[in-house]
């Protein structure tokens, strides 16, 4: 047996990158997974895939009430759904401070809600909220994504203290620079598509990218039961990013 057998999942953003390949992961756990997403038809077996936009409460409620009434509860819910923005305060504009907020924060914040009552029966439930190391670190031209990855970093905290004695556990998990279809898109608007993604790779103390695996396995390890104690938690999954300062290479 594995230790997510019996448990049903909500991933939300779990048609490409990080939410994918958590919706694998928990799966080949054991779990029941219904992925939920803007673009459901691109969700993949085994994971269940549910039209539903972060951003639209009503469309919220229905998916999980649709999850629930399906597979027989929510144990686990892990928010991956996000977007991501580039520029400065000074060239972004208050639309696009609206949109990245309400899809990182706010979504993270109306899926929960909308799973709590399902949580509350969960004899093991567990919120991962997926963050970022740009929440710790300061990276240039993020700042509306910084700004966003901050306050879903705060939120899981104070989330963890509002739920922690009715046995909810909520942490969040902090990516470095990962290896997926939006940082990709990134790199192609670069001038040079290879330099770019070498430099991106050279900040990150390990010297590459994270993998999507990677950070999917860390939320595996938070939503399982067998991380009882672990709540308020925020796991680096970020190459030594955050925390190591290594001379660099003789050149």
């Amino acid at each position: 047996m594995s230790e997510l057998d019996g448990m049903v999942a909500v991933v939300t953003g779990a048609a490409s990158g990080i939410g994918a390949a958590v919706g694998r992961t928990l799966a080949a756990r054991g779990a029941a997974v219904a992925g939920i997403d803007l673009n459901a038809e691109a969700v993949s077996e085994p994971v269940w895939g549910v039209e539903a936009d972060v951003c639209d409460a009503g469309a919220v409620h229905d998916a999980v009430a649709a999850v629930a009434g399906r597979l027989g509860g929510i144990d686990i819910v892990v928010n991956c759904a996000g977007i991501g923005a580039v520029g400065t305060v000074a060239d972004t504009d208050d639309d696009e401070w609206r949109r990245v907020l309400d899809v990182n924060v706010i979504g993270t914040a109306r899926v929960t809600r909308e799973a709590l009552p399902h949580l509350r029966r969960s004899p093991h439930p567990a919120v991962v909220n997926m963050c970022s190391i740009t929440a710790t670190v300061g990276l240039p031209d993020r700042a509306a994504y910084s700004a966003s990855k901050g306050a879903v970093l705060s939120l899981t905290l104070a989330m963890a203290a509002d739920h922690v004695r009715e046995g909810i556990r909520i942490n969040c998990v902090n990516p470095g620079t990962a290896d997926t279809p939006w940082v990709a898109r990134l790199l192609a608007l670069a001038d040079d598509p290879e330099a770019e993604r070498m430099a991106l790779a050279a900040r990150q103390p390990m010297g590459r990218l994270v993998t999507a695996d990677e950070v999917a396995h860390a939320v595996a390890y938070l939503a399982s039961p067998l991380s009882g104690s672990t709540t308020g938690t925020v796991l680096a999954v970020d190459g030594g990013m955050d925390s190591l300062r290594i001379r660099p290479l003789p050149s």
